[in-house]
C-alpha cells in the first residue's frame, strides 16, 4: 500500500522535472513572450515541488487509507471554486469600471482587451470548471459507492487543471491569445488541457465501470455528457498549425466563414455542454439532497437528457445571422435553438416541481433558496436565448449589450447560484462538521447575489436595446442619426449601475469566502434562526 511520504516523493520529482522542462524551454524560446511565460510555469511548478518536498516523511509515514471515498482533491477544490470565484468576480468588477471610467486602461498589461478574456474565463473556467471537476468527483463516488478510480490520477487531474488556469490566465495578460471566443489559450496551452482532460475521462469512466450501485444515477450522465463533449469541441476548435514549437504564435487549421461556424460551434456548446449540461449534474444532485426529496420525476430527467444532448450541438449557427454563413445553416441553427426550449423547461420544471411537499423549506432555508432561484435564472435564460436567435430579433440585438446581459443572467444566475448552493452542501460534510458557520450569512448572500444579477441583467436588457435602437435609426434621406461615439455616450449611466449591481455580487461571493473558511476552522457562529423556522411551527389551528 501506497504512502502518503512515496505519493509526495513521485509528485515532487514529477514537479521538479516539469520546472527544469519549462526552464529548457524559456531558454529555447523563439520569442519573448513564450519565454516569459515559460519563465511564469517554472516558477510555479519549483514552489509546487518545494511544497511537496517539504511534506515527504522520511519516518516512513502512514499508508494511505484507500477504504473510503477520496475527499483529498475534493476539499481543496472546495476552496479553490470559492478562491476562483471571487477572483472572477472581482476582475469582471474591474472591467465593467474600465467601460464607464476609460481612464482606468492602463496599458499594456491592465486594458480592457486583456483583462475581459480573463474576466470570462476565471468565471467560466476557473470558476466553474473548478466547481464541475470538484462536485463531479464527490458526486460519482457517493451515487457508485465507489472510490475514485486511477489512485492519485484525481490530484494529477485536479492540479494539472489548475495549472492550465495559471497558463491561460498569465497568458491574457501578457497578450498571448488565439483571439478566439471562450478558447483564447494558444496551442501549448491547448495541448496541456487536452492532456488532463483525457485523464479526467478516464478517471471518471473507470469509477462508473467499478461502480458498486448497479444503476447509473442521472447526475453522472449529465457530467459524462460534458466530459466527452467538451473533449470532442475543444480538439476541433483548437486545430492549429504552431509558427515555432518554440513559440507561442499559432495559426487555425481553418479559414473564413468555416472558421466562423467552427468557433461557434464549439463557443455555443460551451454554453451547451459545459455551463448547462455539467451544472445540470449538480442540480439533479445536491438540490434533492438539500431538500431531502426525491427527483420529481426520474422518466423526466432521462428524457430531458438525450433531448438536450441530441438539439445543442446543432444551435451554434444561430451567432452568425446576417453573414457570410449559408442562409440554410444559419435558419437550422434558429429552429434547433427554438426547439430546445422544451427541453431546457422540462429540466426547470423537474428541478423546481423537486421541492413539492417541501416547499416550507424556502423560508428557513437560503441554501434552497439559491438552488430554486438558479433553476428560475435557467429557465429564464434557456427561454430567452430561443428568442435571441430568431432572426427578426436576432437583426436588434445582436453585437449589442443585450447579449451581456443574457450570457451573465446565465452565467451568474444559473451557474453562480447553483454552484454557491452545491459548495455550500459539501463543505460541512467534506470536513465533518455539524453545520455552516453562519447560515444567517448565506442569506446575505442570497439576497446580494440575486439583487446584484437582477439590476445587472435589468441594464443591459435596457443598454442593448437602447444600442439596437439607435444604431438602426435613419433619417428621411436614408443616412444613420446617431454615429457610434453618440451610441456609447448614450450608454454610460447603465454602465455606472452595471458596476453597482456587480459590486454587490462580489461582496456576496467575499461573505461567502469568509462563510466557508470559518466552517472549515470549525467555527459556529451564535445567532437566531431565520424567521419563519419557529414560528411555522407555533401557528395556531384555525
Amino acid at each position: 500500500m501506497q504512502t502518503t511520504g512515496t505519493r509526495h516523493t513521485g509528485a515532487a520529482i514529477v514537479l521538479a522535472v516539469g520546472a527544469l522542462l519549462t526552464l529548457l524551454l524559456a531558454g529555447f524560446a523563439q520569442d519573448s513572450l513564450f519565454r516569459v511565460h515559460m519563465g511564469v510555469v517554472t516558477v510555479a511548478l519549483g514552489i509546487a515541488a518545494i511544497v511537496a518536498l517539504r511534506r515527504i516523511s522520511f519516518s516512513g509515514g502512514a499508508a494511505e487509507d484507500t477504504s473510503g471515498y477520496m475527499d483529498g482533491p475534493i476539499r481543496v477544490g472546495a476552496i479553490m471554486t470559492v478562491f476562483w470565484g471571487v477572483v472572477g468576480f472581482l476582475v469582471g468588477v474591474i472591467v465593467a469600471t474600465q467601460l464607464a471610467v476609460p481612464e482606468l486602461n492602463f496599458g499594456p498589461y491592465l486594458t480592457f482587451g486583456r483583462l475581459r478574456p480573463l474576466h470570462t474565463s476565471a468565471v467560466i473556467f476557473a470558476f466553474g470548471g473548478t466547481a464541475l471537476i470538484t462536485t463531479s468527483m464527490y458526486v460519482v463516488q457517493r451515487t457508485t459507492r465507489a472510490r475514485l478510480f486511477g489512485g492519485s490520477l484525481a490530484w494529477f487531474v485536479f492540479w494539472g487543471y489548475q495549472l492550465f488556469i495559471l497558463m491561460a490566465a498569465t497568458g491574457y495578460i501578457l497578450g498571448i491569445t488565439e483571439s478566439r471566443e471562450y478558447a483564447e489559450p494558444e496551442w501549448y496551452v491547448d495541448l496541456w488541457l487536452t492532456i488532463v482532460w483525457v485523464a479526467y475521462l478516464l478517471m471518471f469512466m473507470g469509477t462508473l465501470i467499478k461502480r458498486k450501485e448497479p444503476h447509473i444515477y442521472v447526475a453522472n450522465w449529465f457530467y459524462l455528457s460534458f466530459i466527452v463533449t467538451i473533449a470532442m469541441l475543444h480538439v476541433v476548435n483548437n486545430l492549429s498549425i504552431p509558427v515555432s514549437f518554440l513559440g507561442t504564435k499559432s495559426y487555425s487549421l481553418f479559414s473564413g466563414v468555416q472558421d466562423a461556424l467552427t468557433q461557434w460551434w464549439y463557443g455555443h456548446n460551451a454554453v451547451g455542454f459545459f455551463l448547462t449540461a455539467g451544472f445540470l449534474g449538480m442540480m439533479y444532485y445536491f438540490m434533492p439532497k438539500q431538500a431531502e426529496r426525491p427527483v420529481y420525476s426520474y422518466r423526466l430527467s432521462i428524457i430531458h437528457f438525450w433531448a438536450l444532448i441530441f438539439l445543442y450541438i446543432w444551435a451554434g449557427p444561430h451567432h452568425l445571422h446576417y453573414t457570410a454563413l449559408p442562409d440554410w445553416a444559419q435558419t437550422l441553427g434558429m429552429v434547433f435553438s427554438i426547439m430546445l426550449w422544451m427541453p431546457s423547461w422540462g429540466g426547470m420544471i423537474n428541478g423546481l416541481m423537486t421541492l413539492s411537499g417541501a416547499w416550507d423549506k424556502m423560508r428557513t432555508d437560503p441554501i434552497i433558496r439559491m438552488m430554486v432561484i438558479a433553476v428560475a435564472f435557467y429557465g429564464m435564460s434557456t427561454f430567452e436565448g430561443p428568442v435571441m436567435s430568431i432572426k427578426a430579433v436576432n437583426g436588434l440585438s445582436h453585437y449589442t449589450d443585450w447579449t451581456i446581459g443574457h450570457v451573465h443572467s446565465g452565467a451568474l444566475g444559473w451557474v453562480g447560484m447553483i454552484s454557491f448552493g452545491a459548495i455550500y452542501y459539501m463543505v460541512p460534510k467534506l470536513w465533518g462538521r455539524s453545520g455552516l458557520y453562519s447560515l444567517r450569512m448565506v442569506n446575505w448572500h442570497f439576497w446580494l447575489a440575486t439583487l446584484g444579477i437582477v439590476i445587472y441583467a435589468a441594464v443591459m436588457w435596457v443598454a442593448g436595446i437602447t444600442q439596437g435602437l439607435m444604431w438602426r435609426e435613419y433619417d428621411s434621406q436614408g443616412f444613420l442619426v446617431y454615429s457610434f461615439a453618440e451610441t456609447v455616450a448614450a450608454l454610460k449611466p447603465y454602465y455606472v449601475l452595471r458596476i453597482f449591481g456587480g459590486l454587490l455580487y462580489l461582496t456576496g461571493g467575499l461573505i461567502m469566502a469568509y462563510n466557508i473558511w470559518m466552517t472549515i476552522l470549525g467555527r459556529r457562529r451564535s445567532e437566531k434562526p431565520i424567521a419563519g423556522a419557529v414560528t411555522a411551527a407555533a401557528q395556531p389551528a384555525e
